[in-house]
């Protein structure tokens, strides 16, 4: 059986990491921890970084690389210091870091691996954007193939 926790580093997806070691450890299921750096719109930000006489000053392709990698890099660092700081053992984690529309990977994730359960915060960074497109949870929740626990960021076990 596999769990399946998305992790942005808010108090809501820590504690789901928590609650996912908790319910692993009693039913021995393993936890895949994931996080998701959203992919750039090269055509939104087309001419954002033009100069005052029309001339690129950086080439999106290029910035949008280099967001990638940066945020790439800090989950991984992110994913890795959870590991180290809680105590996974006797319990087979796997660690992924993805690129894409967050709800989408999630959802995706869970279908072709074949997820049992889903295991994420109710809210993560970004609470003022939901308001105006919904959240990431909501449209987990929506779309999921399994079933979806939904933590709060002020749960403790």
């Amino acid at each position: 059986m596999k769990i399946l926790v998305p992790v942005d580093g808010s108090n809501a997806s820590i504690n789901a990491v928590k609650k996912a070691i908790e319910i692993a450890r009693k039913y021995n299921y393993s936890i895949k921890l994931i996080s998701i750096v959203k992919s750039m719109d090269n055509k939104r930000n087309e001419n954002l970084w033009s100069s005052v006489d029309g001339s690129i000053i950086v080439e999106n392709e290029e910035l949008n690389k280099n967001y990638e990698k940066r945020n790439k890099e800090n989950f991984e660092k992110l994913l890795n210091s959870i590991v180290s700081k809680l105590d996974f053992n006797g319990i087979k984690v796997e660690l992924d870091v993805l690129l894409g529309e967050p709800y989408s990977i999630i959802t995706e994730t869970a279908k072709k691996e074949n997820f049992d359960l889903i295991i994420m915060g109710s809210r993560g960074f970004s609470k003022i954007k939901r308001f105006f497109v919904g959240s990431v949870t909501q449209r987990v929740i929506s779309e999921a193939p399994c079933p979806v626990l939904v933590i709060r960021s002020d749960f403790e076990d």
